[in-house]
């Protein structure tokens, strides 16, 4: 029995979530795309409706569905609707696109820990949104930091402790 999952999530441009999340404990892999949006096939340049997200493969006996959203909520900003640093739109939305109604859950006590933390000027705009389909993003876009160290990210570990 595999003891692999999967994970999606977004929250701002995908090459800098994908940087920090692959140096992760129990992350497996990491893959850049598109989700929750209203095409087929989405690209670059045409994903109306889709959030640039990630897909996380992860080891259950490593990390766990709770641990990989409290490292989410440090990363970025929860708080800013449709914004993460420049980038502007609802391709930039905090969301976590939830698989079963288990890990609906989860993310509802992560937020009410979240929000009840103080961390954060406000509350957590991050939206819950059922699992649709994730497209996986073109090439030159997996694995971007790595080729470009000095490429553009606005995630960073905004607070040492986690949450839980």
């Amino acid at each position: 029995m595999s003891t692999y999952k999967k994970a999606y999530i977004a929250g701002g441009c995908f090459w800098g979530m994908e940087d920090l999340f692959r140096e992760r404990p129990g992350v497996k892999d990491t893959e850049v795309g598109y989700i929750g949006g209203e095409n087929e096939q989405p690209t670059y340049r045409n994903h109306p409706g889709h959030a640039e997200g990630i897909e996380i493969t992860y080891d259950l006996n490593k990390t766990s569905f709770k641990q990989l959203l409290d490292y989410f909520f440090r990363i970025h900003n929860p708080t800013t609707l449709d914004r993460q640093g420049n980038d502007i739109g609802t391709s930039y939305r905090s969301a976590i696109f939830f698989q079963n109604e288990e890990e609906k859950a989860v993310a509802e006590e992560v937020i009410t820990i979240v929000n009840a933390s103080n961390k954060w000027d406000g509350e957590v705009a991050t939206t819950l949104e059922p699992y649709s389909k994730f497209w996986a993003a073109e090439p030159e876009h997996q694995d971007y930091l790595l080729r470009k160290p000095d490429g553009y990210t606005c995630h960073y570990e905004r607070f040492d402790q986690p949450f839980i």
